[in-house]
């Protein structure tokens, strides 16, 4: 989608006349516009997708739509985290710089590669991921991070996986009003936006886990804390084990203050199975590596995807602890009745010897 400021010139009083007259006996092409015009007045009018789409076009307008610094600009305006020196600097090692970088995080990963037979040891698990992280609210911006998670030890490896961008008693100030429950879960739910961009540096590869929108919003019945859960579906574990999808899920937690507006206390990303489990460092890591090193879809109705990959998720979990709970009960009802009959053989045992 082409953006446009209203208080900016139309197009055509950019335009000389030399350049926007055109002999009616011949065809109007793009190639009689400037290139100036071009680079200045029309391509930084327009978003990632749009400048992509249009740089198909032809080879002339490829070329002008591969300048590097129209993506770096889109990738700032689109995601401010990546002005941070380190994401910068990592972005400018990607093979076509901030134009790759942008096909990676914006678009959906919608087929995880695949390493063989062994999910457990993959190839190349990268030795540190950033996390790129930005809120908004009411289009604006509320809150934005990057942080850098060391992947190397064993503590890592073994322990839950969770990024948390937020210490204990630290919180960000923000201009949500906190008015009554129903309104502030409301609000929150149609207002919020988030992106959360894994990075891996050293493979030059990234990934949006975010849904954009909230999946779930809801009041905590004690602490009367909001909490907006933002989630998306990794897959490529083995089929039919828990990890055969995986949800990427991301919790914002927002509380009042004495002034009446909310703060935001924790911003936390973990990796949850079909069983509802929680993935160690290793395992998510995996999974990570398989999404990033995947296949990416066109970048369209991008929530209404997310949204749709959460569902199945869910219901794929319900179904799996539904099995779960027959195969228990049936076993109850087996151990159940060889303890009668065991009974049932002692008694008539007792009664008849």
């Amino acid at each position: 989608m082409a953006t446009t400021s209203s208080a900016s010139p139309p197009l055509s009083a950019l335009c000389s006349p030399a350049i926007t007259i055109v002999d009616q006996n011949n065809a109007s092409t793009i190639s009689t516009v400037h290139q100036d015009i071009i680079e200045t007045h029309i391509f930084t009018r327009l978003d990632g997708p749009t400048l992509a789409s249009a740089s198909c076009a032809s080879t002339h307008l490829h070329a002008l739509a591969s300048q590097e610094n129209l993506w770096t600009n889109i990738c700032h305006s689109t995601w401010p985290s990546t002005t941070s020196s380190l994401v910068r600097h990592v972005i400018s090692n990607f093979h076509n710089g901030p134009r790759s970088f942008f096909s990676d995080a914006f678009p959906l990963a919608i087929e995880p590669v695949s390493f063989g037979n062994s999910s457990e040891n993959p190839p190349d698990l990268p030795s540190e991921i950033i996390s790129a992280v930005d809120i908004y609210y009411k289009k604006e911006l509320i809150f934005s991070k990057v942080v850098e998670t060391e992947t190397v030890s064993a503590w890592f490896k073994c322990s839950p996986f969770r990024v948390d961008l937020l210490d204990p008693k630290e919180a960000v100030s923000t201009r949500i009003p906190n008015p009554d429950k129903d309104d502030t879960c409301r609000y929150l739910e149609e207002d919020m936006e988030l992106s959360w961009i894994i990075i891996d540096p050293i493979g030059k590869r990234a990934m949006n886990l975010s849904s954009q929108r909230p999946v779930n919003v809801h009041r905590h019945w004690l602490s009367g804390e909001v909490q907006v859960k933002f989630a998306s579906v990794v897959g490529g574990g083995r089929i039919g084990a828990a990890t055969e999808l995986v949800q990427c899920g991301v919790v914002v937690t927002c509380g009042g203050s004495a002034k009446g507006e909310m703060h935001v206390r924790e911003v936390s990303l973990q990796l949850e199975d079909m069983d509802g489990m929680y993935l160690n460092g290793k395992e998510s890591l995996v999974m990570l590596t398989r999404g990033m090193a995947g296949k990416r879809g066109r970048g369209k109705k991008r929530e209404s995807e997310r949204k749709k990959e959460v569902e199945e998720f869910l219901e794929r979990k319900r179904e799996r602890k539904e099995r779960k709970m027959r195969r228990e009960g049936t076993l109850d009802t087996l151990c159940v009745a060889f303890g009668v009959s065991a009974f049932a053989s002692s008694l008539l045992f007792l009664l008849f010897r």
